[in-house]
C-alpha cells in the first residue's frame, strides 16, 4: 500500500550520520522488498540488526495434501479447530497453492518466549474473536473484531490478546499485498470511488525501542521451515523509521459496500490484490433496487479460479446450514450458485446483515489433512432439490 509513514526520531537525510548523545551512531537498516524497487523503510537501531549468537532448531511447517487435485466442494467447520497455547503451533494450514496458504489459528496464549519472522510471505490476519495489540519492530498496532492486519514479509513481530478466546482467519501471501490498483490513480492514491481511504487505515503508532543486549529468540520462517535464530541485541530497539514499508490494520468495519440496481459482481467488493489471488470484503449493505431484481447471486462458473469463503457473522442470505467460523470452498472448473429454495427467498430483501471474507485464487488450492479433519464432506451434495430448505 503506497503511503508514507514516519515514526519516531530520523536524521534530516537518508544514509547520513545520525548519533546518539554518547556520540556514536545508530544503525540504519533499509527494509524493503522486490530488490530495491519495491516498498521501503530505513530504520535506525540502538544495536546492529545483524548480530546472530546461535542458530539452532530446525523444523518443516510445511502442509501434509490430503487432495492435490480436488474438484469437489466443501465445507470446513473452522470452529472446530481447537486452541492451543503457542500462537505459531495453532496455525493450521487448512488450503495451499505455490502462491499462498490459507490458515486458521485458535492461540489461547500471547507471544512472550520469541519474536517471529516470516520471510516467505506477507500475511493478512483477519481477527474474528478476541482483542489485543500487535507489536513490531516498526510499532505497534491495537487490534479487535474485524480488524484486518496487514504485515509485510520480514516484520519481525509478537501477538498479545487479552485474553484466551482468539479465532484468527490468515492468508500468507508469497507476492506482495497491496489495495486493489483500479481503486487508485497512477500516484497511489485511494481514488474517490474507492469503498475505503487512507483515512481508514491505521498505521503504527508507538515504538518500543530496548536498549538491551542478551539472548533474543526469533522463529524465522524460510521456505516451509521455521528455524530458531538467537540475537544479542533485541529486536525491538529501533529509534526511528520513515518510508512505505510497514505493518497496517484495516477493519472490515470500515470497507463502505457499493451497491446497484442490479446485483453487483464479486469484485465490488474486492479490497486487497496480489499477483495471484484476491481477498474481498462482505459487509451489511442495501440490496438491488431493480423492482425485479434477484438479490440472491446468480450461478456463475469457477473456471479459473477457486473462490473460498469465510464467514464471519450475520445471515448468509445464499447458503444453508452456514454458521460463524464455516469455510466454503467452490474449485475451479465447475459452476456454483444459491442453494436450493434461496433465490426465490431473497426476492423482495432490501438488506442483509452477513459478514465474511472471500479469497479468490488463480491456481487450484489443494486440500490438506488439516482441513479434512474438519470437513463436511457431503457439502457438494447440497445443490439437489431434495436438501431444499
Amino acid at each position: 500500500m503506497p503511503f508514507y509513514h514516519k515514526l519516531g526520531e530520523i536524521p534530516p537525510k537518508r544514509h547520513t550520520q545520525f548519533r546518539k548523545k554518547d556520540g556514536s551512531l545508530y544503525y540504519e537498516q533499509l527494509f524493503g522488498t522486490i530488490g530495491f524497487d519495491g516498498m521501503s523503510t530505513n530504520s535506525y537501531h540502538e544495536y546492529r540488526p545483524t548480530m546472530v549468537k546461535h542458530i539452532g532448531k530446525q523444523y518443516s511447517v510445511k502442509p501434509k495434501i490430503a487432495k492435490a487435485n480436488n474438484i469437489q466442494s466443501y465445507k470446513f467447520i473452522g470452529f472446530q479447530v481447537k486452541p492451543e497455547n503457542d500462537y505459531l503451533e495453532s496455525r493450521k494450514i487448512v488450503l495451499t497453492n505455490s502462491d499462498c496458504n490459507i490458515i486458521l489459528s485458535a492461540p489461547k496464549k500471547s507471544t512472550t518466549d520469541y519474536f517471529y519472522k516470516n520471510t516467505d510471505a506477507d500475511e493478512v490476519i483477519f481477527i474474528h474473536k478476541g482483542t489485543g495489540k500487535l507489536r513490531t519492530h516498526l510499532g505497534n498496532l491495537d487490534f479487535k473484531y474485524g480488524d484486518y492486519l496487514v504485515i509485510p514479509r520480514g516484520i519481525i513481530y509478537k501477538l498479545d490478546f487479552d485474553d484466551e478466546n482468539n479465532r484468527l482467519f490468515i492468508v500468507e501471501s508469497y507476492s506482495p499485498v497491496y489495495t486493489p490498483k483500479r481503486y487508485r490513480n497512477w500516484f497511489g492514491q485511494l481514488l474517490e470511488h474507492s469503498p475505503f481511504c487512507e483515512r481508514d487505515l491505521r498505521r503504527p503508532y508507538e515504538l518500543e525501542t530496548n536498549n538491551e543486549l542478551g539472548d533474543f529468540l526469533i522463529k524465522v520462517k524460510k521456505q516451509g521451515e521455521i528455524i530458531e535464530m538467537t540475537y544479542a541485541s533485541h529486536p525491538f530497539d529501533v529509534v526511528g523509521y520513515d518510508g512505505y514499508n510497514f505493518p497496517y490494520a484495516f477493519s472490515i468495519h470500515d470497507f463502505e459496500p457499493i451497491t446497484g440496481r442490479i446485483h453487483q459482481p464479486p469484485p465490488v467488493h474486492q479490497t486487497f490484490e496480489t499477483n495471484a489471488f484476491v481477498i474481498c470484503s462482505f459487509v451489511p449493505r442495501l440490496y438491488d433496487y431493480h423492482p425485479n431484481s434477484i438479490p440472491a447471486p446468480y450461478n456463475h462458473s469457477n473456471i479459473d479460479s477457486d473462490e473460498v469463503l469465510y464467514y464471519v457473522d450475520g445471515d448468509f442470505m445464499s447458503r444453508n446450514d452456514i454458521d460463524q467460523g464455516h469455510i466454503s470452498l467452490h474449485p475451479a472448473g465447475i459452476p456454483h450458485g444459491p442453494h436450493p429454495g434461496t433465490t426465490e427467498k431473497s426476492i423482495g430483501k432490501t438488506k442483509t446483515e452477513e459478514l465474511a471474507v472471500m479469497v479468490d485464487t488463480f491456481k487450484p488450492l489443494q486440500v490438506t489433512e488439516e482441513a479434512m479433519k474438519i470437513a463436511d464432506e457431503d457439502y457438494y451434495k447440497s445443490w439437489l432439490e431434495e436438501n431444499k430448505h
